[in-house]
């Protein structure tokens, strides 16, 4: 499986970004795509996952502001930021869960720079 993610970009404080993720490959039965961000000097913490319910659970600094969203007929997560921080600065990574074997595997991909401006 590989995942390209794009969106990322500079943007002043209060703006707006979306961010996309496909995954290409062998995508049948994906189960959970989520957002993830790591900011410098920090660990990586879930921002927003979906899962193949379209039920989704957000981090609670990006509630009311982020929406994920997912389209399975292109294997595509979203992630919609509105009213951008400064401290939403960092690398966003998506992720998808789906079977591997006797179990479930995750997949990441190459992550997409955001930069918000104050």
């Amino acid at each position: 499986v590989q995942l390209q993610a794009s969106g990322g970009g500079l943007v002043q404080a209060g703006g707006s970004l979306r961010l996309s993720c496909a995954a290409s490959g062998r995508t049948f039965n994906i189960r959970d795509m989520g957002w993830y961000r790591q900011a410098p000097g920090k660990q990586r913490e879930l921002v927003a996952v979906i899962s193949s319910g379209g039920n989704t659970n957000y981090a609670d600094s990006v509630k009311g502001r982020f929406t994920i969203s997912r389209d399975n007929a292109k294997n595509t997560v979203y992630l919609q930021m509105n009213s951008l921080k400064p401290e939403d600065t960092a690398v966003y990574y998506c992720k998808i869960n789906r079977p591997y074997g006797l179990g479930y595997s995750d997949y990441w991909g190459q992550g997409t720079l955001v930069t918000v401006s104050s």
